[in-house]
């Protein structure tokens, strides 16, 4: 007989993971495959994806990986079409990927602001378009898109990566819109001051640190482990009549 509980079983379905080695994709696909998902972990490098694919094995869970720049559309085609023939049609994306490098607009290069905007954005949409016809033709699928609290709020030296987390927001609603009648339900996960790689320069300096964290209700940082709650949820049977969503993940940041 089934429960409340089973509405949250990801058991078998077939997960593809972006940015799966940075500190929220590692995490996530950890988290996934404890649950009894079949990951398919992605990014730029071997060197990381491999350990990652062996732990998570030897942990008694399923996961494969495939080497892929994340904006390149041949290896995006080529990751989705691995993940299908190794682990099965794809069911979940989580599109984790994503780099950031802070600097006042006048001083950042255009090269820097199109490697960020891509790195965000286009690869984002990239995921989207070929696990979508994989989603569409077996009949839905879940897509887990991350956003960040800087998509909804400005903050200085961060006029490639805010713009870019704005329009994966609006990317998420728009796809909400265009794929529900296709059974596919997409989401985006708006974290706030998550310890990563990607935020270190915040707590270099103390008075940042702390005036950032002084915004912050719960009193911390966000831990990576804090991420893997929200994606089980939107991963899931849980969700199904969600779609459009951006649900911050922050500690409460925006409610201070």
């Amino acid at each position: 007989m089934s429960g409340p509980l089973d509405l949250f079983d990801v058991a078998g379905k077939v997960a593809i993971v972006t940015g799966a080695s940075g500190s929220l994709g590692s995490a996530v696909s950890r988290g996934l495959a404890d649950a009894g998902a079949r990951v398919m972990l992605t990014g730029r490098s071997k060197d990381t994806l491999a350990p990652l694919a062996d732990e998570i094995t030897a942990s008694g869970g399923v996961a494969d990986f495939e080497v892929g720049a994340p904006d390149g559309h041949d290896a995006v085609t080529n990751v989705v079409a691995a993940t299908t023939k190794r682990l099965g049609p794809v069911d979940v994306l989580v599109a984790a990927a994503g780099m950031n490098k802070p600097a006042p607009i006048v001083e950042q290069t255009v090269d820097e602001w199109e490697e960020i905007v891509s790195s965000q954005l286009k690869t984002a949409w990239l995921y989207c378009k070929e696990a979508g016809k994989v989603m569409i033709e077996h009949g839905g699928g879940k897509v887990i898109l991350i956003g960040s609290q800087r998509g909804l709020l400005g903050m200085a030296n961060y006029a490639a990566y805010s713009p870019a987390k704005a329009a994966v927001h609006l990317l998420t609603r728009t796809l909400a819109a265009e794929w529900g009648p296709s059974n596919i339900q997409v989401n985006c996960l708006a974290p706030g001051l998550f310890r990563s790689g990607l935020t270190e320069w915040m707590w270099e300096d103390d008075a940042t640190y702390q005036r950032l964290l002084g915004r912050v209700p719960h009193g911390r940082l966000g831990e990576p482990e804090d991420f893997i709650g929200p994606v089980i949820f939107l991963s899931s049977k849980a969700s199904d009549w969600m779609t459009g969503a951006i649900l911050n993940v922050d500690g409460g940041y925006t409610a201070a």
